[in-house]
């Protein structure tokens, strides 16, 4: 889309004063004290989730023994399920009620479910399932995510708004590289760790992340209560009144209030943007798995590296949250949006595997193997309490399927590492822009909850597929979802406009 005529201020990285010739006044103050309360609390989201993510496979393998890849896939899928269900009650909880209370409320029920995330380990039986359970109710907690991009999209006006996304997205990326940094960290206690007997916790690799983000999401709800302020903005910047605050609201917008929404336009964002959540999910989901079945990693190693390398994406991100704020007022939000999409079905296509390399296979289930020589034998029984490592035996593609190799993987990290974070901010700020001036908080509900049942569906399907036709199979899928989501963009190219544009008071 081209540039907003009047788009030519935008606001910096974290520093929003840019367009302030009312910086001095303390509404203005106090709107983006608010605003950067909730980039604060979209930071702290992102860490909660990310910071036992690369964990999350061997916590289930160790507590656990009958957990395998497919109901890894369910455990990651119930988060993005809570959160499915959870956004649109929140989103109208914020319509009509002060933020503070759905959020203050999110981030109790994301706290407990943490805390029974760290003592999932002490029943008898059926430990997956506490895991499975207690993923779900963090991911109910994270449905607060509707009300965050609800207020930046009212507090901010027209010309502020992809700036603001995007800063919010920057935030999002630091709770991502964060995440997995602190969990690497972690990981040097070891899976043994310190045991607690007063609270009857063992603190260790797996549960002390759960605790620290319970201990951020304290912080998050102080920060909620004393500094969160209402504030309600037209596409032009004027001040109004928050409908949830009060439902009185000036006459000068009564005419943009009553205009309609293009509701065509409306769902096709929200399937573009199941689109791009479904890749990522598929991604983050098979990382894991992924490199324990090729690269031959131990447990530990495998959330160490793979802690690094989502910690360098993040990183990645910022450069690219960065870029995307310029590449939008030079040549449209669209154009970035379909580049994005182009350069994830690069980064997908690369993970296709070629050569004539097959990856390791477990030796620990080759053991009653009648090839397996009788020397060999004796040395696994005396390493029989060894990790076993490389590709499981029972996945039967691991016999016949090339290996991917290590620059594959990190090539194609690099390249989704650009590709998501420009769909993913352009997708909602395009969503936004769309709404217009009417309160959004059912909408952002909405627009949440079809990503997260994009990260419902994603981790199911991937460790299917993955499991059952390998990496080749899976991949492949993944490239024509992507070569679909490129058409149908195009396809409906010249109606994601903004509201303003499309009633005709602001110039394309």
């Amino acid at each position: 889309m081209s540039q907003l005529a009047d788009s030519d201020d935008t606001t910096p990285l974290l520093r929003d004063d840019a367009c302030s010739d009312d910086s001095r006044d303390e509404d203005y103050k106090s709107r983006w004290r608010s605003i950067r309360v909730m980039y604060f609390t979209m930071f702290l989201s992102s860490v909660g989730f990310t910071i036992v993510i690369t964990s999350l496979w061997p916590y289930l393998q160790k507590i656990d023994d009958s957990a395998n890849a497919s109901f890894l896939g369910w455990v990651v899928a119930a988060y993005s399920l809570g959160q499915m269900l959870a956004s649109p009650i929140f989103g109208l909880w914020s319509n009509y009620r002060p933020r503070r209370e759905p959020l203050v409320c999110s981030i109790v029920i994301n706290m407990s479910a943490n805390i029974y995330y760290a003592y999932a380990y002490l029943p008898r039986t059926n430990n997956k399932f506490h895991i499975l359970m207690s993923r779900a109710f963090v991911g109910f907690g994270a449905g607060n995510v509707a009300v965050v991009r609800s207020y930046v999209a009212g507090a901010t006006s027209l010309k502020e708004r992809t700036s603001a996304m995007a800063n919010m997205s920057a935030c999002q990326a630091l709770g991502f590289i964060l995440g997995p940094a602190l969990q690497a960290c972690l990981s040097f206690i070891g899976e043994h760790g310190v045991a607690v007997k007063v609270i009857d916790l063992q603190l260790n690799m797996y549960t002390a992340p759960a605790l620290l983000a319970t201990a951020f999401g304290l912080i998050n709800i102080l920060l909620v209560v004393l500094v969160l302020r209402e504030h309600r903005v037209d596409d032009h910047g004027r001040q109004i009144r928050a409908i949830n605050y009060t439902s009185e609201e000036r006459d000068d917008i009564s005419e943009e209030t009553e205009e309609t929404i293009d509701q065509v336009a409306v769902l096709i964002s929200n399937v573009l943007f199941f689109i791009v959540m479904f890749i990522f999910a598929v991604f983050e989901t098979i990382a894991t798995p992924l490199s324990m079945d090729m690269f031959a990693w131990t447990r530990k190693e495998a959330v160490l590296y793979n802690g690094i390398i989502i910690c360098s994406i993040g990183f990645e991100s910022i450069l690219v949250f960065l870029v995307v704020k310029v590449a939008s007022q030079r040549f449209g939000d669209r154009p970035v949006l379909l580049a994005g999409l182009a350069i994830i079905f690069c980064g997908f296509f690369i993970l296709l595997p070629w050569g004539n390399h097959y990856p390791k296979i477990q030796w620990a289930d080759l053991k009653n193997n009648s090839l397996v020589s009788w020397t060999s034998k004796a040395t696994i029984a005396s390493n029989n309490s060894l990790e076993p490592t490389g590709c499981p035996y029972e996945q039967t593609w691991c016999q016949y399927t090339p290996a991917i190799h290590l620059a594959q993987y990190i090539s194609s990290d690099i390249l989704i590492g650009v590709g998501y974070p420009a769909c993913n901010v352009m997708s909602y700020t395009l969503y936004s822009k769309i709404l217009g001036p009417k309160p959004q908080g059912v909408y952002m509900g909405w627009l949440t909850a079809s990503g997260s049942g994009a990260r419902t569906l994603g981790p199911i399907f991937v460790s299917q597929a993955y499991t059952i036709l390998g990496p080749r199979w899976a991949f492949s899928l993944i490239c024509g979802i992507v070569v679909g989501a490129i058409i149908l963009l195009s396809s409906v190219y010249h109606r994601l406009i903004a509201f303003s544009v499309r009633h005709g008071r602001t110039i394309e």
